[in-house]
């Protein structure tokens, strides 16, 4: 059988289905060549230019099948990384998954890895109060419990950052260079095995780069989540997402896994957000949620305030929304 995985960059399958791959690069590739090559703004003409594109694609590409992956089996995971592309929804995902699941009765930590801090304050602390943060944790100045703050959401407790955070690359490749031995990829993953059991769940918000605090998350981490905006360019990103979760698979994280890819930003009143959820849903098939997080002014509101949607708006959709991904949470970890 044929794998695809060279279109990113992997030599063999690491859990990611090759035909979402592959039909990601196909619609980039597609889009790519009528950029070039097509002015023509006909919608029927470009409609049937890419109806033979893709078939001919496909008669190139898979002459032979291609084997799809077995499902992922996802048992109890407690380090979930919320991953993606900057706007997709990827902080307010964090933070109101994270207080979602704390509503449920599930001891949950945040883990704020992005130095802008955004889940930090959007849980209700103010950054300039902050005395220990996840970077003082990465450099060794102080043990990742004593960092850890209780928020005034039961059963929610956060790992803040800080703009410090944003140096961290640096100082973790020079210790690299000096030290040989030092591991700088597995840093966060060695703090939070002091930790790990106290919580149901810890939920990592990460930054919109691949740099080596991503890194960090994806080698500490048992599952990622993948945010998908509701948009035209909705699959923009994702194949770099992809790869360096397949990279991390292959050299550091061999247990890592696909938790699932949650649409974000869905906008009902626009015939284009369906049309991008029926797209999506082809590619990753099962591993796209059933909630689908709605565009709404309140959720977009709860952050200024310090709080999840859960706690700003009870009644709304949003938080309701963010509810029902919990329970899905929940039930493909088999953690009732």
């Amino acid at each position: 059988m044929i794998k695809y995985h060279y279109l990113v960059n992997v030599d063999k399958d690491i859990s990611i289905m090759d035909s979402s791959i592959l039909a990601i690069e196909k619609e980039r590739i597609i889009r790519s060549v009528l950029e070039k090559y097509y002015s023509n703004n006909d919608e029927d003409i470009l409609f049937l230019i890419k109806t033979l594109l893709r078939k001919e694609m496909t008669d190139i590409l898979m002459a032979e099948e291609i084997d799809k992956v077995d499902s992922i089996e996802l048992n109890q995971k407690q380090v979930i990384l919320v991953v993606g592309v900057n706007g997709v929804g990827k902080t307010t995902t964090s933070i109101n998954l994270s207080a979602s699941l704390a509503v449920l009765g599930k001891k949950i930590l945040l883990i704020d890895l992005d130095p802008q801090g955004n889940a930090t304050t959007g849980v209700g602390f103010n950054k300039g109060d902050i005395e220990r943060s996840v970077y003082e944790v990465f450099n060794g100045s102080c043990e990742i419990e004593d960092a850890i703050l209780n928020t005034k959401f039961k059963n929610l407790s956060i790992l803040p950052s800080s703009l410090q955070l944003a140096g961290i690359d640096i100082e973790l490749l020079e210790k690299g260079r000096e030290d040989p031995t030092f591991q700088k990829a597995f840093q966060l993953r060695d703090k939070l095995n002091a930790v790990r059991e106290y919580y149901d769940y810890i939920i990592i918000d990460c930054p919109p780069t691949l740099g080596l605090i991503t890194t960090n998350a994806l080698t500490a981490s048992d599952s990622v989540i993948i945010p998908v905006q509701c948009e035209f360019f909705a699959l923009e990103g994702i194949t770099q997402l992809l790869n360096a979760i397949m990279l991390t698979q292959k050299k550091l994280n061999p247990s890592l896994k696909l938790e699932g890819v949650l649409l974000t930003m869905f906008d009902s009143k626009t015939n284009l957000g369906i049309e991008v959820i029926e797209e999506i849903r082809s590619y990753f098939k099962e591993k796209v949620y059933t909630t689908i997080i709605p565009r709404l002014i309140r959720l977009a509101e709860a952050p200024s305030h310090g709080k999840p949607i859960i706690a700003y708006d009870p009644k709304s959709k949003g938080s309701q929304a963010y509810l029902n991904l919990a329970r899905e949470v929940i039930e493909r970890n088999g953690n009732a």
